[in-house]
């Protein structure tokens, strides 16, 4: 029988922390657009839709990495309530990283918004008509969802110190290599 994997692949990690300090970025250059006006404001939104895009696409290669990779099981001693919590908020984390870029994408294109990716080239708009009223209720979803996603960020996060400071496993292990591997 196979030894089992003890940490994630190096592809692994650097997606999940990439796509990580990018959803802290997104949080920041939001901050940094309602704290400003005029051109300097939509700069911060121009950046906040690049690397918007940038996530979904990252996104789509780490679900891609993540079939052909599974995920590494949690400890046999877990409860199957918690496995369960484990997956399922995995599982949204996919559908709210897709789903987030894809409808602020839609916003844009409902209200004939450009998108220049990283001031490099122009980002295709969806098919999306409906004017300023449907980029209103697309942006009112995406600002739902990025209200989701922080719960499932503190989850996460709760869920991976639990392992570390109360079951005392090697799961926080797996993604941060850096910290020392229990016997």
């Amino acid at each position: 029988m196979a030894e089992p994997r003890n940490r994630y692949s190096t592809v692994s990690l650097v997606l999940h922390w990439l796509i990580a300090a990018l959803v802290v970025a997104q949080v920041a250059l939001i901050a940094a657009h309602d704290a400003t006006e005029g051109p300097l404001s939509r700069e911060f939104v121009n950046l906040h839709k690049s690397v918007g895009l940038g996530i979904l696409v990252l996104t789509l290669g780490r679900l891609g990495w993540r079939s052909a990779n599974p995920a590494i099981p949690l400890p046999p001693q877990t409860p199957r309530w918690q496995k369960l919590v484990a997956r399922g908020t995995h599982v949204l984390f996919y559908v709210f990283l897709i789903a987030m870029p894809l409808v602020g994408w839609a916003a844009s294109s409902a209200a004939g918004r450009d998108i220049v990716w990283l001031g490099l080239f122009e980002w295709p708009l969806l098919p999306v008509g409906g004017g300023r009223e449907t980029a209103g209720r697309l942006m009112d979803l995406h600002e739902l969802a990025a209200k989701g996603l922080y719960v499932l960020i503190f989850l996460h996060v709760v869920g991976a110190l639990k392992h570390h400071v109360v079951d005392r496993d090697n799961v926080l292990h797996r993604m941060i290599p850096l910290i020392p591997r229990r016997p």
